[in-house]
């Protein structure tokens, strides 16, 4: 039989287990550092001035919207911080030096105090014309001006291109250092990264709810691996499957009340959808091949897409939740694994093997045909972002586990880098409300 899945390199880190758990919580850890390689095929150049009264805060505003436009590649972020006088409001614009450093809009603003927080107010202008293209408003404390940033970047992202931002939404990880295993969450950028886990034996497959407010996940706390569901906000923890045999690869359906897992409680690896509060008796989704995992729910939770090895090799197939046949999607290369389809369903991000080795790729749902995105070759969890823009995953750099990301056109990638240790398994949450 066929070794199924490089993702089932998964599967033989479970057996690996060891050690106890040690705590639910932990401090910080260093903050992940973005670096951008390659841009979109166009660029908006936007230039942005400080915003009034910003700098006196511990969190100024506009150099993070610069960081999340920056990050995409779509867009030319110019310096407005040396023009005299700095423009904060859309009457104080003097578009002559704007023009001459090639801006199309500048975004001003200010940061007014209001009573224990601040009003936010950012304006983006068109240059030429002066007219205001969009304006935000916001209360926010100080330690809300980076998510209130997160959302001017979004809503400059929207007016600009056409489509939803990502940049208020969080990416969620396991960090490996030495025998300590860490599941930890931060922003999108990296930034704010907490230990909301921490055991000595492994942690796997993270997945974030709808709501962006719970993660399942599977631990080896009690000496197997067991799908967990935990709230963010309380730190409650509930087990979600913990039947014979092994519970893995959760992922949830768009309704927040049930989860595809991996079992073995019949023998072999197959699909169950189980309900998200651990109750009631889970229903068995696959019947045919010896190896069916890593499911995901399409966007509507009607189907979900799984990797099998029924056909010999594995391959990406798709089966309705309320059962009947398998269709196979993938038929171009002799590997495919980890589908996921975007949030439009237009689009799957998968594993495919190439001569260059395992990659991230893209298969057009209406061609069939498939794209790799990446130049490395042992790639794994790929995970859109909220707007199917990019994709998250993990990869190899010098023997350890390191995050990176590239766009669903290939044309943007970012390597997302850590000091602290082995990073891998990612997960990109949804856009925070």
């Amino acid at each position: 039989m066929n070794r199924l899945l490089h993702s089932l390199k998964y599967t033989r880190q479970l057996l690996a287990a060891t050690a106890v758990l040690l705590g639910v919580m932990s401090a910080a850890h260093a903050d992940m550092t973005i670096e951008v390689v390659g841009t979109g095929a166009s660029q908006f150049p936007i230039a942005i001035a400080p915003f009034q009264n910003e700098q006196g805060q511990k969190q100024p505003v506009t150099p993070v919207v610069g960081d999340d436009l920056t990050r995409s590649g779509l867009f030319k972020v110019i310096g407005a911080g040396d023009l005299s006088p700095v423009p904060y409001t859309v009457e104080q614009i003097n578009n002559g030096p704007l023009k001459s450093r090639g801006a199309q809009t500048v975004l001003v603003g200010t940061v007014v105090p209001d009573g224990d927080s601040f009003l936010v107010t950012a304006t983006l202008v068109d240059v030429a014309t002066k007219n205001v293209v969009v304006t935000f408003q916001r209360k926010a404390t100080a330690g809300q001006m980076r998510r209130t940033a997160h959302q001017i970047a979004d809503v400059i992202y929207q007016k600009l291109t056409g489509e939803p931002g990502a940049f208020n939404s969080r990416i969620a990880y396991v960090l490996k250092q030495g025998k300590r295993f860490e599941l930890q969450v931060a922003d999108a950028d990296g930034y704010g990264a907490q230990a909301v886990l921490a055991s000595n034996q492994p942690i796997m497959s993270p997945k974030w709810s709808p709501d962006g407010g719970r993660l399942a996940y599977v631990s080896f706390e009690d000496q197997k691996p067991i799908v967990y569901g935990q709230d963010l906000s309380s730190g409650k923890r509930w087990k979600i499957a913990a039947f014979k045999g092994s519970n893995s690869a959760p992922a949830w359906a768009p309704n927040g009340k049930q989860l595809a897992v991996t079992l073995t409680r019949d023998g072999g690896s197959q699909v169950f959808i189980v309900n998200a509060d651990g109750s009631g008796s889970p229903r068995r989704l696959t019947t045919v091949g010896e190896i069916n995992t890593e499911a995901s729910f399409s966007p509507d939770g009607g189907s979900v897409l799984f990797t099998s090895d029924r056909g010999g090799s594995p391959q990406i197939y798709r089966q309705a939740v309320n059962g009947g046949g398998a269709e196979r999607l993938t038929f171009q290369n002799g590997y495919n694994a980890s589908g996921k389809l975007s949030p439009d369903g237009k689009t799957m991000t998968l594993i495919t093997r190439t001569e260059r080795g395992f990659q991230v790729a893209v298969m057009d749902m209406a061609s069939r045909q498939i794209q790799a995105l990446t130049d490395t070759g042992l790639d794994d969890a790929p995970s859109f972002a909220s707007n199917g823009r990019m994709i998250l995953y993990e990869t190899d750099v010098g023997g350890r586990g390191a995050l990176a990301a590239v766009s669903s056109d290939g044309r943007v990638k970012q390597r997302l880098r850590s000091t602290s240790g082995d990073v891998r398994q990612p997960a990109w949450g949804p856009l925070l409300k």
